[in-house]
């Protein structure tokens, strides 16, 4: 029986082991990943805070962007109403047709074609004669403006209002750009964001998993080392009763030895030094 309490003890010190090892390695494994779940963890909320900050940008540059809309709205609709006027003006002075606005720009563009195109003789003519016929309506309509003072007072502070209105179209335009710059860099915030954190999430689940089987290993080590304690006391128990048991046989063997030469004592032999001793371990001297 002693035999088998020490093979089963070995079995058990074999499995307490190697349940030790698995759970350093799982343990290690959790350690590894619980870190790595963390630094997602921090990357997802600085990611989060720096979507935060950008749609705050974002929100500041619309304010921007509404107030110039409505700054060039405003100032166009200004510049409407005199273009309105003027043409009530117009109306009213038999001075219809186009612009002298609008004359100045075609005979420009004409001119410039006429400088940088290569035309045929028919062509030229035909694009000369054209400018010519504008020049004498643009002449005209120079004229018939500046003996109208009131209609070209009009058309000049239109103007004016209509250009300040562009400077504000460009400024509105480029508030929109940087609006639409953060929306598109806060929007790839929170989508990192949400990759970072569904990777954090596997790292978890994993973290849990290691976790949980470094457990089952600890508890399969705790419960060897107990039954081996158990069977510590159940060996000790079992060698003391053999030995109490070799100790009796020896003792009866020693005192038997010691009758036998007390006997002879008093018969008048003569003893040893090893009789004496033998006489002494069986308590008869």
């Amino acid at each position: 029986m002693l035999k088998e309490l020490q093979k089963k003890r070995s079995d058990l010190k074999d499995i307490s082991e190697e349940s030790k090892e698995k759970r350093n390695t799982l343990n290690a494994e959790a350690s590894a990943l619980a870190a790595k779940r963390n630094d997602l963890n921090k990357k997802t909320k600085d990611l989060i805070n720096e979507a935060q900050e950008l749609k705050v940008l974002r929100d500041e540059i619309n304010e921007k962007v509404s107030e110039y809309k409505n700054k060039r709205d405003e100032t166009n609709a200004r510049a409407n109403d005199l273009f309105a006027k003027a043409d009530s003006i117009r109306k009213q002075n038999n001075l219809g047709g186009p612009s002298i606005k609008a004359l100045r720009k075609d005979i420009d563009r004409l001119e410039f074609a006429q400088q940088t195109e290569v035309l045929s003789t028919t062509k030229e003519r035909e694009l000369v004669g054209k400018i010519q016929q504008l020049q004498k309506q643009y002449q005209v309509k120079k004229v018939q403006l500046e003996s109208n003072l009131e209609l070209k007072n009009i058309l000049d502070e239109a103007q004016k209002i209509r250009d300040e209105a562009s400077v504000f179209h460009d400024e509105l335009a480029e508030y929109a750009r940087q609006a639409q710059e953060y929306h598109e860099k806060m929007i790839a915030a929170f989508k990192e964001a949400d990759r970072t954190r569904a990777e954090s999430d596997i790292a978890h689940r994993e973290f849990v998993k290691a976790q949980e089987a470094a457990d089952e290993q600890h508890k399969i080590f705790i419960n060897a080392q107990k039954e081996i304690r158990d069977l510590d006391k159940e060996i000790f128990k079992l060698k003391k009763k053999d030995k109490d048991g070799k100790s009796r046989v020896v003792k009866s063997e020693l005192q038997k030895d010691a009758k036998s030469i007390f006997e002879k004592f008093k018969g008048g032999a003569k003893l040893t030094t090893e009789d004496l001793m033998t006489l002494q371990r069986s308590g008869l001297v």
